[in-house]
């Protein structure tokens, strides 16, 4: 089992106000320290992490130090999180540009998987074409994180327009991407992340694991998803590639909570091979 960690944890997740007034500038950003959260990662035993977007466009004048910093904690860059709105022609130009850059610093810096998420609900609701919008966005997506050697996916998101299955479904019958289940964002839009995950089987390249409770996000094993059945899934498909732990952020000790989700994790792997 392949384990890395997102960043998010340390700080939450924000965005960059710039992007208030300029679409091509509103990057995903954790508003924490990006080196502190990495030695606390490779602290609780995991040797790979996710970024925002946002957090690794810090780094772009600074390679060195963060080539440097993970060296030194022995982690790989496996993931580099973005998205957008898709959904709006007149400002798709300027959200595909700033898609670009950041895939770009993904690529320079060794990363594998570029994931997206997006889908926007307008103030007057979901219209039909925004399906069919999403879909072309996130194909164009794609292409451009193809061309530079990363792996895309889309992560289905609570409050945008593809978040319960149904939804998907329409998204993905229109576009080839692939598939980064988020397990806690899919049961909380009231879906089952195990039966997505074996629906959808033949285009995940990327999994994202995440709990929650009480409608708040919380360690692996201390909310209400059945990790049994979604790791049970994740073996039934022959998926064999990278595993992020997500916790959006934590009140308590980051690095303690992250170390109790691999323990959760390995355990449940543990449970399984003496079963078998």
């Amino acid at each position: 089992m392949k384990l890395a960690y997102q960043t998010n944890t340390w700080g939450g997740v924000v965005g960059h106000p710039a992007g208030v007034t300029s679409v091509k500038d509103l990057l995903y950003l954790a508003n924490g320290s990006t080196e502190e959260a990495m030695r606390d990662i490779a602290a609780a035993g995991y040797s790979g992490f996710e970024v925002f977007e946002g957090n690794l466009a810090q780094y772009a004048d600074r390679e060195d130090e963060l080539r440097s910093l993970m060296n030194e904690l022995g982690l790989e860059l496996i993931g580099v999180y973005s998205g957008a709105n898709f959904i709006f022609r007149e400002i798709l130009g300027e959200e595909l540009d700033k898609i670009r850059r950041s895939a770009e610093l993904a690529a320079r810096f060794g990363a594998t998987h570029f994931v997206v998420g997006g889908g926007a609900v307008r103030a007057t609701g979901i219209a039909d074409q925004d399906y069919a919008l999403l879909a072309d966005g996130l194909s164009r997506v794609a292409d451009l994180a193809s061309n530079l050697g990363l792996t895309p996916s889309f992560h289905p998101h609570l409050g945008t327009c593809a978040q319960t299955p149904e939804q998907i479904a329409r998204v993905f019958d229109l576009t080839s991407i692939g598939f980064c289940p988020d397990t806690a964002h899919l049961d909380a839009a009231g879906g089952d992340s195990a039966e997505l995950i074996r629906i959808y089987g033949d285009r995940i390249p990327y999994v994202h694991l995440k709990d929650y409770a009480a409608g708040a996000f919380v360690p692996l094993g201390e909310g209400e998803l059945d990790f049994d059945r979604i790791l049970g899934a994740l073996r039934e498909i022959g998926y064999d590639g990278w595993i992020t732990v997500e916790l959006d952020d934590y009140a308590g000790s980051k690095q303690e909570a992250a170390r109790n989700s691999r323990i959760f994790l390995e355990g449940r792997q543990e449970t399984r091979a003496s079963d078998t």
